[in-house]
């Protein structure tokens, strides 16, 4: 697993007009070739009398599935200058369509690839960009007569709780970089001088917006 990698927020949709020509990029985040293909004929569905509906998508840790669509424009005009932004925003897991309604002026090879290329990166930046980092999942087991000083010190520190669960006694679940485990158990042990069980649990994505 990646230790950390960047990919779209969620969905998003942008529309910009270029010598006539609507050009309206639809993003999603998609981690497997079938979710992509799945979003590509969906928006051809909703789009289906548009001119072309050109696609493109990165997938896999190493970007090991790769595919450019041109849908009908000149070949290499479309699809690959989707492509080639999703790489140069070093993103991941990530299926662009970009819808274009004939305006009557024709933009050439150069036009169409500046077009292409305009549309996906102004789509993602209005659809954001989330890093992705692996972490542990730390599970801190106390006294209820400690949840108010342990919840206060996670709080104002660089450590994000993921959830507190409030059984016969308290378990505080914390999102922890592996490689500062023993720092964060020796502080936890520290802060409730030793009355505390700590249990080191999955591991997990925790998503923050770049």
């Amino acid at each position: 697993m990646l230790q950390s990698y960047l990919t779209v927020k969620g969905n998003g949709k942008h529309e910009i007009i270029i010598e006539k020509s609507r050009f309206i990029s639809h993003i999603a985040r998609t981690e497997s070739e079938e979710e992509a293909q799945v979003f590509i004929q969906h928006i051809k569905k909703l789009h289906k009398d548009a001119t072309h509906n050109c696609s493109a998508y990165l997938i896999g840790e190493h970007d090991q599935i790769q595919k450019a669509l041109d849908d009908g424009e000149p070949s290499g005009t479309a699809g690959v200058p989707i492509l080639e932004v999703l790489k140069k925003k070093g993103l991941k897991d990530t299926t662009v369509v970009v819808t274009r309604y004939f305006g009557g002026i024709k933009l050439g090879a150069g036009g169409l690839i500046r077009a292409y290329s305009k549309s996906t990166s102004e789509g993602i930046d209005a659809t954001g960009v989330v890093e992705r980092k692996l972490m542990r999942v730390i599970g801190t087991y106390i006294d209820y007569t400690w949840l108010g000083k342990l919840e206060n010190e996670l709080r104002s520190s660089i450590y994000e709780v993921k959830e507190i669960h409030y059984l016969e006694n308290v378990m505080i679940e914390t999102y922890v970089e592996e490689t500062g485990k023993e720092s964060f158990i020796s502080w936890m042990t520290e802060l409730t001088n030793g009355q505390s069980r700590i249990e080191e649990g999955e591991q997990l994505y925790l998503e923050r917006e770049k």
